[in-house]
């Protein structure tokens, strides 16, 4: 698979622009994703242009989600992914290629939906200004990166002081949300 795709389309999964918050520890594969998260999904990319999602189970506590436009299906993307609930919060977490920074993303998601169905998927990414902040606040610890998209930071503090600064209702404005799925199909 072309380098490029891979950009494009790690950018249109989640939606990410311009600056990235990676990560040098992913979430540990010790908690099942919640059911409602498995299945087909639909959106659109960055261009609005219609974009599919398929997500699986791979393993114990391993995902799959396959991205492709719906216009070109055999342009098919893979990501594996683990998922952690903490807080009110459930995150997954992908590995990155060295262009975007490497590492890890981690990413908050939600499900939305009338009456208790799940017919969203909603996609948080972390503002990068906020994690900038915390950063020369000593709360976490990190450095700037340099990627294809734009300087970004890695954070390479403990993942349990990470979802203390994130779970912490004073940080509630450290999410922005992505992008919205719509369900398609089981």
């Amino acid at each position: 698979m072309k380098a490029w795709r891979i950009a494009v389309i790690a950018l249109s999964f989640l939606l990410l622009s311009g600056c990235l918050v990676t990560f040098k520890d992913p979430l540990p594969a010790h908690e099942a994703a919640p059911p409602a998260l498995l299945g087909k999904w639909s959106s659109k990319n960055a261009w609005g242009e219609p974009l599919n999602l398929h997500i699986t189970r791979v393993g114990d506590h391993r995902y799959k989600a396959v991205s492709y436009p719906t216009a070109k299906p055999g342009l098919r993307d893979e990501y594996l992914f683990t998922v952690s609930r903490h807080g009110s919060r459930w995150y997954l977490s992908a590995p990155l290629p060295a262009k975007l920074g490497g590492h890890f993303i981690l990413a908050g998601f939600d499900f939305e939906g009338k009456s208790g169905e799940k017919h969203e998927l909603v996609v948080y990414n972390l503002d990068l200004e906020q994690i900038h902040q915390a950063i020369g606040q000593k709360t976490l610890h990190g450095s700037t990166v340099e990627t294809v998209e734009g300087d970004g930071v890695v954070v390479d503090s403990p993942m349990d002081q990470v979802f203390a600064y994130l779970d912490d209702p004073a940080n509630a404005d450290v999410f922005v949300e992505a992008v919205r799925y719509q369900r398609t199909g089981k």
